[in-house]
C-alpha cells in the first residue's frame, strides 16, 4: 500500500526583526510504505520531501539560515492513540538565501500490528503563524502469517551501494524514495523496491517460485508490450524485488506497477499493485497510428454519421488518458469519417479485444445515465465534473445530499469504498449556488490525482460570509452544519 499526499498551506507575509525568506506557500509532499519484518512484525515508512523555496528560514544560534517544520504523526485503533511521533524536520544551514534550490527529505519507520487504523498527519512551518495542516486517512496493514504476502511498492528517486547503513537503507542500498506517483517528460526511470514473505514457510526450503513485475494502463489489464519482466527467486522469510523500467517511450496515461507471485505450478499466490501517472509530450498519437487498423465489418465501421460519431468520441473524454484526450482535441474537426471510425475502434478494442463492442454499449449505457442526471442548460452530463466523476470511477457507494442547509450553498459528498485505481475511502464535494441549472461544481477531492482544496468548508460558507478572510482558521460556525459529519462519515 502506498498513499500520496501534496500538502499546500496557504501565502502569509511575515513581519519579523531578524533577515527571514518570505514563502509564499509551503509545498510538501508526504508519502508511506507498508513493510513487515520478519523479526520484528509490520511497520510503517513515512517519508516527506519540504520544497526549500516555499518555506521561512531564519538565522539560527550558529548564526546560518535555516528552515524548521514541525511534524506531529499520530496512529489510532478504535479511537485510541497506539503510536505517535513529534519531532523537528530542519532543513541544511545556509549561509545565505539567495539561492534556494533544493527540497529536504525525511524518513521514519513505526512499528504496527496487523489491523485497521486512523492516520493523522499534522504538519507546520516553524517559522510561519501559519496554522498546521492536518489531515486523516485510514491505514491498513495486512501481512498474515499463513499467506505468501508483497510489501508495499516503494517508488526510487536514486539509488547507491553502501558499507554503513542509515534510515535509507534496505538490502545494502541507500534508497531515496521518489515521493510522488506522478513521472513527469523529464523522469525516464521508474525504479522500484518490495520485499515478498514467508515464500519458505509455505512453498517450502529451497523452492522456486516465479515473481512477475510489469507495467499496464489503468483501463485495460495485461501487460503492456516491452514493460514486463520475470524472474526467479528462491524461498526466504525475505525476499528482495528491486529493479526499474526505462520509461522514456512511454504515453502519457494512468498506470499500475504490477507485482505477481507464482508457485512451480505457475498458480497466482500473491499479487500487490501501485498506482502512477506519466505525462510524456514527446510522443503524440498521429494520424499515422491508426493507418494500421482494419476496421472490416467491425462495429465502428458501422457508424457512418460523422456528428454522431464525433458526439461518441466526446462522451469518452472520462475515461480516456491525456495522450489519447490530445488526439481527439487536435483532430476531432478535421478528421474524416474513416479516421474517426480507426479511433473509435481502437479505443475500445485496447480496453476489450474480444468484446470492444459489448464494452461501448456498457460504456454508453453509463452515459446515457448521466446525461439523464447531471446535464445543465449549456453542458451534456459527461461534461459536467459530477458525470465525469461517475463514469470515471463508476457510481458511489454513498451520496450525502444537502440542498437547504441554511447556511451552505447546496452541495453533495460521494464516498467510494475503493477506487478502480486502488484508492481507498476517497470522497468528492460537489457544490452549487443554485438549483436551477443543476451545475454541481467539483470543489475538493481527498482521491489523488484530483482537485484538492483544504479549505473547501470557507468556500461552501461563503452564501453567509462573502468577505471571509484567507488567514481566516476557524470555519464558520453556523446552525445546521452537516459537511464534517458527511464528510467522515458520508451516509
Amino acid at each position: 500500500m502506498k498513499n500520496f499526499l501534496r500538502i499546500i498551506f496557504p501565502a502569509l507575509i511575515l513581519m519579523m526583526m531578524i533577515p527571514a525568506v518570505k514563502a509564499g506557500q509551503m509545498n510538501a509532499l508526504f508519502s508511506y510504505t507498508t513493510f513487515d519484518s520478519p523479526e520484528k512484525g509490520p511497520y510503517i515508512e513515512t517519508y516527506i520531501s519540504v520544497e526549500g523555496q516555499s518555506v521561512q528560514f531564519i538565522r539560527n544560534e550558529n548564526g546560518k539560515f535555516q528552515a524548521s517544520i514541525e511534524v506531529l504523526l499520530l496512529f489510532r485503533k478504535n479511537k485510541e492513540i497506539v503510536n505517535f511521533d513529534k519531532y523537528s524536520l530542519n532543513s541544511p544551514e545556509l549561509e545565505d538565501t539567495t539561492d534556494i534550490n533544493f527540497n529536504f527529505l525525511d524518513q521514519q519507520r513505526y512499528s504496527l500490528n496487523n489491523g485497521m487504523y486512523e492516520f493523522e498527519l499534522q504538519i507546520k512551518d516553524q517559522n510561519s503563524n501559519d496554522e498546521p495542516f492536518i489531515t486523516l486517512q485510514p491505514l491498513e496493514l495486512n501481512f498474515p502469517e499463513n499467506e505468501v504476502t508483497i510489501s508495499g511498492i516503494q517508488l526510487v528517486d536514486t539509488y547507491k551501494k553502501v558499507e554503513a547503513s542509515s534510515k535509507l537503507t534496505k538490502n545494502g542500498y541507500d534508497l531515496v524514495p521518489y515521493i510522488h506517483n506522478f513521472y513527469p517528460g523529464g523522469k525516464n526511470t521508474l525504479t522500484f523496491y518490495c520485499e515478498i514473505y514467508n515464500s519458505k514457510k509455505i512453498l517450502g526450503e529451497n523452492e522456486k517460485f516465479l515473481v512477475s513485475y510489469y507495467i499496464q494502463t489503468m483501463e485495460k489489464a495485461g501487460a503492456l508490450p516491452g514493460y514486463v519482466n520475470h524472474k526467479k527467486f528462491e524461498t526466504a522469510p525475505a525476499v528482495v524485488v528491486f529493479n526499474e523500467f526505462d520509461i522514456t517511450n512511454l504515453k502519457s496515461g494512468n498506470y499500475f506497477l504490477v507485482i505477481e507471485v507464482k508457485n512451480r505450478e505457475n498458480k497466482l499466490i500473491a499479487k500487490n499493485k501501485l498506482f502512477f501517472q506519466r505525462s510524456n509530450p514527446r510522443i503524440k498519437f498521429t494520424i499515422e497510428d491508426l493507418a494500421v487498423t482494419d476496421m472490416g465489418k467491425t462495429f465502428a465501421g458501422r457508424i457512418n454519421n460523422v456528428d454522431t460519431l464525433k458526439e461518441y468520441i466526446r462522451s469518452l473524454a472520462p475515461i480516456s488518458s491525456e495522450y489519447e484526450k490530445n488526439f481527439a482535441i487536435v483532430h476531432m474537426n478535421n478528421a474524416d469519417l474513416e479516421t474517426l471510425q480507426k479511433y473509435f475502434y481502437k479505443f475500445w478494442i485496447e480496453r476489450n479485444p474480444l468484446e470492444p463492442q459489448q464494452e461501448w454499449e456498457k460504456y454508453y449505457e453509463e452515459v446515457t445515465k448521466v446525461n439523464i442526471a447531471y446535464s445543465t442548460l449549456i453542458q451534456k452530463g459527461y461534461e459536467t465534473d459530477r458525470g465525469r466523476v461517475y463514469l470515471k470511477y463508476g457510481p458511489p457507494n454513498a451520496i450525502s445530499e444537502s440542498y437547504n442547509e441554511p447556511s451552505a450553498y447546496p452541495y453533495e459528498i460521494w464516498h467510494y469504498y475503493v477506487l478502480p485505481n486502488g484508492q481507498r475511502n476517497k470522497r468528492f464535494v460537489f457544490y452549487t449556488k443554485d438549483m436551477v441549472t443543476n451545475d454541481f461544481t467539483l470543489l475538493h477531492s481527498d482521491a489523488s490525482g484530483e482537485l484538492s482544496n483544504y479549505r473547501w468548508q470557507y468556500i461552501l460558507y461563503q452564501r453567509v460570509d462573502p468577505g471571509y478572510n484567507l488567514d481566516d482558521t476557524d470555519v464558520p460556525d453556523s446552525w445546521g452544519d452537516n459537511t464534517k459529519k458527511y464528510f467522515d462519515l458520508p451516509r
